[in-house]
């Protein structure tokens, strides 16, 4: 049996992705062009790669002469919420609790962040009355 097909972006799908993000509409050339230093792809890997994403719902394109024009077909945030349901679902058993926990408690956390994630609670919380 096949694997079953993934819709959160592989590292390679991610860099594409936020390249089109950044720039919009790209040829493959233009996206060939666009990678980082040091992040190069050859241009039969980014045809591949935006083809997989193009099945996957991510980009659509359009013809114009001989060439394929690219677009994002949904935004970096919408996908950045996906990802993280995705990350949500698989390791956390769906609970934004312990995720929370899981941020919280790493040591690499500063003070200005947690006050920051305490001054998003509070200002998500369903009262919007009392502070945590």
């Amino acid at each position: 049996m096949p694997p079953k097909k993934s819709n959160t972006l592989t590292e390679a799908e991610l860099r594409l992705m936020k390249i089109l993000w950044r720039r919009g509409e790209s040829a493959v050339t233009d996206l060939v062009a666009a990678m980082p230093d040091g992040e190069n792809l050859a241009y039969n890997s980014v045809l591949t790669t935006i083809r997989i994403l193009e099945q996957k719902g991510y980009v659509d394109h359009r013809q114009e002469g001989r060439a394929f024009i690219y677009r994002p077909l949904i935004a970096e945030h919408e996908a950045s919420r996906t990802e993280v349901k995705h990350i949500l679902s698989r390791f956390f058993g769906n609970s934004r609790e312990q995720l929370l926990l899981s941020l919280i408690g790493d040591s690499e956390i500063s003070r200005e962040e947690l006050d920051r994630l305490k001054a998003a609670i509070n200002s998500a919380a369903p009262d919007n009355g009392g502070e945590i």
